[in-house]
């Protein structure tokens, strides 16, 4: 048990420096820009720098996602493409990337891997995961009702086709073991000049 917390504790301080980190890219899709900030209850997409754990250090786009979710709890997965135009496109050894919006499920199933000298791959966060829930704060998708309320934002369950990333993700995550208390990240927005 000691060592399947340690586990625990690894991935969310993971998950909480890569969001930390997360950088408002946009892509053109079709002669049209696509930020690459994603995400529904069960799915989220983004790009933040890796360093030394990977073969290749820069900005990746990176998908976390719960797979083979049932009874016997599913496992948290991480894929991730380095940002550059040729591992986007795919290879024999690395899958295209297509956005969350069209994809959803994610390409690699299964076990840790690497490809392509690291600009590719997936790893396993953790194994037996028994919910796994996101949420996104910002202001409503509606720039009426955004303009109307006072509030900074709300909770949302999706942020899919934004133009702008959320300001905070919220980040369920319970075990067979052990119920965390949810992780909270705000996301550095664009530095505004003084």
């Amino acid at each position: 048990a000691a060592e399947y917390n340690t586990r625990l504790r690894l991935a969310r301080d993971f998950l909480a420096r890569v969001l930390s980190q997360a950088r408002p890219i946009s892509l053109t899709l079709d002669a049209q820009p696509y930020l690459v900030f994603a995400g529904d209850s069960q799915n989220l997409e983004f790009v933040a720098p890796l360093s030394g754990q990977v073969g290749i250090p820069g900005l990746y786009i990176l998908r976390l996602h719960l797979e083979d979710a049932g009874k016997e709890g599913g496992r948290l997965v991480l894929v991730r493409w380095l940002l550059h135009p040729d591992v986007l496109a795919g290879t024999g050894e690395v899958p295209v990337w297509q956005p969350l919006k069209d994809q959803g499920a994610v390409v690699a199933e299964g076990e840790d891997q690497d490809a392509a000298a690291g600009a590719f791959g997936t790893s396993v966060l953790l194994e037996t995961v028994e919910e796994f829930k996101i949420s996104s704060f910002g202001p409503p998708a509606d720039p009426v009702t955004a303009l109307s309320t006072e509030t900074e934002g709300e909770w949302h369950a999706d942020w899919l086709e934004r133009a702008e990333p959320p300001l905070a993700v919220r980040i369920l995550l319970t075990t067979p073991q052990r119920r965390w208390p949810e992780l909270i990240v705000w996301l550095a927005g664009p530095v505004n000049p003084q």
